[in-house]
């Protein structure tokens, strides 16, 4: 029986052109088999062997189109498979030299103190150098207890109206929530909370409600307001109000509605307070972002000297391990993909003819790709009336078109030249910049890579679609077949029988028949 080698037998265009020969040659093989076998079968020498004489011509029937089809899916899945790695490496590229093209990887910065309690951060736009940070108070949030009540006491009903820094929400006190644990439990589920957090604490003297301002700093001091109560048995007595210090050194001050049962305010509503190379400066928050430009110092009580006033000197620099990190990664992925070209376009003539060319050899498709991205990589960028290129920074394009870095002279430029460095890498003319736009009209809805790659699928699901009709017509024709050479079979053996029987009585060229032999 004759088999039709499938595409999966042949991984290149050439292979599979040799595969569409061999296909055909089988057919050939199996016309020959076929017509032997009614040859062999009309002479009387053997029946028919139905099976293997449809299963042979109908392989010879359709051998030709299925080959053809066969090769041509092979050279599209060869085709879209290179297209496919390159796509890959494009992708990684474009994936590694973000940091450098929209600026995050040179607008990295290191800040570091040498004293305690004071952390700091850089970012894009930091200035460089040493500052001189003194902190002499922290901020701090506001934080009131009430005086102390039954665990279980109905305090009565009304409402309190709470506010901090400005903002403030009303609460209902009905009998369901007029205990400490129940007024707590209502202010902290409003939804139009200002930024206050009720807590109940308990004593040897009984339960208290404790307030505390969700933020920090002098403006953000707590009020609370009792109105419309009714049985009252201590709510009216929830009643304060805050002030801020006269100056930022100041502690807040409270003055309670209630003289007999007053709150008491265990933590003052400060401003932070420090010095920035004797310059003073004030921040609600521990976390400062207006003091040094591009830098946000986090304060700590750690970091109040003692003497109050303690001077830690603050370095501020660049970070050129993270830029270092991004440059080698942007040459290694940029080396990657040059390796993949040799991959999907190279030229090997080892290889036997036709099979020396990888399936993108001579394409426009990657011809463009490269010649751009290698253009950018070999050219330079306008820095004022100078140029600077890859090569400043210690990046050399190599013979082969992959790119090398001298480590050593990276870091230097780094550190001595880092104008240079943002100007090669700048995020609208620079080297990155550049790539990215190429890389992203390569990969893009209707780029070079997708326009490619559409018709090759569309071929592929015709060829689905063909390699479908065809199976079923094969199995329409070997029913035709076996209907029509089961018949043939059956004709021929009556026949055969016939001319054996005609023979026995009649007799044959060298023998005498039975009438002949009665007759004697």
């Amino acid at each position: 029986m004759s088999t039709i080698p499938s595409a999966s037998t042949a991984s290149t265009p050439a292979a599979a052109a040799k595969t569409a020969a061999d296909t055909m040659s089988a057919a050939n093989a199996a016309r020959a088999s076929a017509a032997q076998s009614v040859i062999s079968g009309s002479t009387g020498n053997a029946s028919l062997d139905v099976t293997a004489l449809v299963t042979s011509l109908v392989n010879a029937k359709v051998a030709g189109q299925t080959g053809s089809l066969s090769a041509q899916q092979t050279k599209d899945n060869t085709r879209l498979s290179a297209i496919g790695a390159l796509q890959a490496a494009l992708s990684a590229l474009q994936a590694g030299v973000a940091p450098l093209s929209n600026g995050t990887a040179l607008g990295q910065f290191t800040a570091i103190a040498d004293g305690t309690g004071l952390t700091a951060s850089g970012s894009s736009g930091a200035a460089t150098g040493s500052y001189s940070v003194a902190v002499t108070q922290i901020a701090s949030a506001q934080t009131l207890s009430s005086a102390a009540f039954g665990a279980t006491t109905a305090l009565g009903t009304g409402a309190i109206n709470v506010s901090v820094g400005g903002k403030s929400m009303s609460v209902d006190i009905a009998p369901a929530n007029n205990t400490v644990s129940g007024i707590a439990g209502a202010i902290n589920s409003s939804a139009s909370n200002p930024g206050v957090t009720a807590t109940v604490v308990t004593g040897t003297d009984g339960a208290h409600l404790v307030l505390r301002s969700s933020a920090t700093g002098a403006s953000n001091t707590i009020d609370v307001s009792v109105g419309d109560v009714t049985d009252d048995a201590g709510l009216s007595s929830l009643g304060v109000t805050s002030t801020a210090g006269a100056t930022g050194s100041d502690k807040s001050t409270i003055a309670s509605s209630s003289v007999t049962s007053p709150w008491t305010q265990t933590e003052s509503a400060q401003d932070a307070m420090f010095t920035v190379d004797g310059t003073a400066g004030t921040s609600s928050s521990n976390t400062v972002t207006n003091a040094i430009q591009g830098v946000t110092l986090n304060l700590t009580a750690a970091a109040i000297g003692i003497p109050a006033g303690t001077v830690q000197t603050l370095t501020v620099a660049q970070d050129t391990s993270s830029a270092t990190t991004a440059i080698n990664n942007f040459v290694n992925l940029y080396n990657t993909l040059v390796t993949t070209y040799g991959q999907v376009a190279s030229f090997d003539n080892s290889k036997a003819k036709g099979s020396q060319g990888g399936p993108l050899l001579g394409d426009s498709m990657f011809n463009t790709i490269k010649s751009t991205l290698s253009g950018i990589v070999s050219g330079g960028v306008k820095n004022g009336s100078s140029t600077v290129s890859l090569g400043t920074v210690g990046i050399t394009l190599k013979a082969d078109g992959t790119l090398t870095t001298d480590s050593t002279k990276l870091a230097n430029a780094l550190t001595s030249n880092p104008a240079g460095v943002a100007a090669l890498f700048n995020s609208t003319t620079g080297v990155a910049a550049k790539m990215t736009t190429s890389l992203n009209s390569f990969l893009g809805t209707g780029g070079l890579i997708a326009n490619n790659q559409d018709p090759l699928n569309a071929d592929l699901k015709s060829i689905t679609s063909q390699q479908d009709t065809l199976a079923s017509y094969t199995t329409q024709l070997t029913h035709q077949y076996q209907a029509q050479f089961t018949a043939l079979n059956t004709v021929m053996s009556t026949m055969n029988k016939n001319s054996q029987y005609l023979t026995q009585l009649f007799g044959g060229a060298n023998s005498a028949g039975a009438l002949e032999k009665g007759k004697s």
